[in-house]
């Protein structure tokens, strides 16, 4: 027997986009958490992309909760992960401070929100990565992070 929330839930497009790239080190963290979730389903969208900006903006389009989770380079310890409310505001841009992607989560967030295609609820997870070349492995640090972030975002999405 469903309940109320879960009646609600089903009605709201919830994604879960998760951004990386998996032949570059710790860049994979996203699509690694992409896995973990998928290895014990919730009822979302989940969503991997390289982090292209138009794609992120077409990802976000018509979703009413978005939970975003890319690897970062602020100069934190690896497998440091910190989490923003980007429906309360702009991402700080010192916490990304380089992107692997060119045009940045950040300049694409800001851009969704300009246009109004920001869904209203909108997490970002940014995991601290240390090890970006190409063919190298996740690193152990960022490894463990992913399976923390996959365990906070069920928490999140299913609100327990």
């Amino acid at each position: 027997m469903s309940t109320g929330a879960d009646r609600a839930r089903e009605a709201l497009r919830i994604i879960v986009l998760c951004i990386g790239n998996p032949d570059r080190g710790d860049d994979a963290a996203g699509r690694a958490v992409a896995r973990a979730l998928r290895a014990s389903p919730a009822d979302v969208e989940i969503i991997e992309e390289e982090g292209e900006a138009t794609r992120v903006l077409a990802r976000l389009e018509g979703a009413d909760a978005a939970y975003i989770v890319d690897a970062c380079v602020s100069g934190a310890e690896p497998g440091e992960i910190r989490r923003f409310d980007a429906s309360a505001g702009p991402l700080p841009r010192a916490a990304f401070g380089a992107s692997t992607h060119g045009f940045g989560l950040v300049e694409a967030l800001e851009l969704a929100r300009a246009l109004g295609a920001l869904p209203s609820r909108c997490v970002v997870y940014a995991i601290e990565g240390g090890t970006f070349e190409i063919g190298a492995p996740i690193s152990p640090a960022v490894a463990a992070a992913v399976d923390i972030v996959a365990g906070r975002l069920r928490a999140d999405i299913l609100g327990k």
